[in-house]
C-alpha cells in the first residue's frame, strides 16, 4: 500500500512539473524579441488624402482631363523629381476641396511683425480672411515684441489668432535668422498638437486672389519671383564653402524664397530645426550667409526636394510688372521704404 502510495505521488508530481514546464515555455516564446531603436532619422511624414465615396458625389461636375494635353504649355508643370509645380489653369479647386474638406484639417500660419513691421499686420490678416484658404479651419501665429500693436481685425467662422511675445534684436538680419530658431521652439511647444499643415509667411504682404487648398502638400516650397527665369549660374545661394548653407555652382534646382515655406507640420518641424542648426554652426564659425536663413533654406530643399512648388503667382514682387504667364497675382510684397521700416540695419 505503501509503494502505491508513492507511485501515485510520484506520477503527480511529475504531471504538474510538466504543465508548469509546457505553459512557461509557451509564456516565454510568447514575449516579443528586444529590438534596438532604429537609428535612422525618421523619414518624412507624407500627408494622408484618403479616397472616399462621399467624396465623389454626382453633383461633382467637371471637365475630363485629356491624358494627351497639358493644362499649360508655356511652363514648367512639373519638376524632375515628378513634383508639381501650381500655377493657374493647372487645378480644379472643386475637386480638390473634395478630398481636403471631408479631412477637417487646421493650417497654422505664422508671421513675424517685430519692430515697425506691426504696421503690415491689419492689411494682411484682411486679406487672408477674404482669399487665404477659406473654408478651412485656420490659426494664425503673429510673432511681435509689441503685442498691443496687434490690431482687431474680424475673423471669420473656425479662424483664431494667437499672439506670441518675442524679444528684438538690434539687427533684421538677427531677426531673419532667429526665426527658425522661434518656429522651431512654438511647434514642439504648442503647434504639434493644434495644427496639421504649417504655412510661415512674410507679414509685408497682401492676399489678392484665391490661394487655397492647392498649396497643401508634404514639403512645400515656393519659386522666388526674381530669379525664376535665371540660370542657376546667377541664383544668390551661399559660395562660401565654410558655410552650411553652400550650394556648388553646378548645384541647385530653383532658387525658393524665405517668405514662405510650409507643409506638414512634422515636416516644417524637421526643416526649422536643421536649419536652426546650421545657422548655429555658421555663427560658432563666425559665417552669415548671404540671405541668412533663406540660403540655408536653400540649401536644405537641395537635399530635401519639396513635393510641391508654388509658382510666382503665389509670391509676387510688386515692383516687378506683371508677365504673361502670370494670369493671378494671390500674394505679394506691399510696396514700402526699407530703410524706414527696418530699423536696425
Amino acid at each position: 500500500g505503501r509503494s502505491c502510495l508513492i507511485f501515485g505521488f510520484t506520477v503527480t508530481v511529475g504531471m504538474f512539473t510538466a504543465v508548469y514546464v509546457f505553459h512557461s515555455n509557451r509564456t516565454l516564446l510568447s514575449v516579443p524579441k528586444y529590438t534596438t531603436p532604429n537609428p535612422e532619422p525618421a523619414p518624412i511624414q507624407r500627408e494622408k488624402v484618403p479616397v472616399r465615396i462621399d467624396s465623389y458625389s454626382t453633383s461633382l461636375r467637371y471637365p475630363q482631363p485629356q491624358s494627351l494635353k497639358s493644362p499649360r504649355s508655356d511652363v514648367m508643370t512639373v519638376t524632375p523629381w515628378l513634383a508639381p509645380v501650381v500655377w493657374d489653369g493647372t487645378f480644379d479647386s472643386s475637386i480638390i476641396d473634395s478630398l481636403y474638406q471631408p479631412q477637417n484639417l487646421t493650417i497654422g500660419t505664422t508671421v513675424f511683425a517685430i519692430g515697425k513691421y506691426t504696421r503690415f499686420i491689419k492689411g494682411f490678416l484682411a486679406t487672408a480672411e477674404k482669399h487665404f484658404l477659406v473654408g478651412y479651419k485656420v490659426n494664425y501665429y503673429i510673432f511681435t515684441d509689441k503685442p498691443d500693436e496687434v490690431p482687431s481685425v474680424a475673423l471669420g467662422m473656425q479662424r483664431n489668432l494667437s499672439v506670441i511675445t518675442v524679444s528684438k534684436f538690434f539687427r533684421w538680419q538677427e531677426i531673419s535668422m532667429r526665426r527658425m530658431e522661434r518656429i522651431l521652439n512654438t511647434i514642439e511647444e504648442r503647434l504639434l498638437k493644434e495644427v496639421d499643415y504649417l504655412y510661415c509667411l512674410d507679414v509685408d504682404m497682401l492676399f489678392h486672389n484665391h490661394w487655397g487648398a492647392e498649396v497643401l502638400s508634404t514639403l512645400v516650397a515656393a519659386i522666388h519671383p526674381g530669379y525664376y527665369k535665371n540660370p542657376r549660374e546667377v541664383f544668390p545661394y551661399e559660395c562660401r564653402p565654410a558655410s552650411q548653407a553652400y550650394v556648388p555652382l553646378d548645384q541647385g534646382d530653383f532658387y525658393y524664397a524665405g517668405a514662405m515655406i510650409g507643409g506638414l507640420i512634422e515636416n516644417v518641424r524637421a526643416l526649422t530645426r536643421t536649419c536652426h542648426q546650421a545657422i548655429l554652426i555658421d555663427k560658432q564659425n563666425d559665417i552669415e550667409a548671404a540671405w541668412q536663413e533663406e540660403s540655408h533654406l536653400n540649401k536644405y530643399f537641395l537635399q530635401h526636394k519639396p513635393t510641391k512648388l508654388l509658382s510666382p503667382e503665389y509670391l509676387w514682387d510688386d515692383t516687378k510688372p506683371k508677365p504673361p504667364e502670370i494670369h493671378f497675382i494671390r500674394f505679394s510684397t506691399m510696396l514700402k521704404n526699407y530703410a524706414e521700416v527696418r530699423e536696425n540695419v
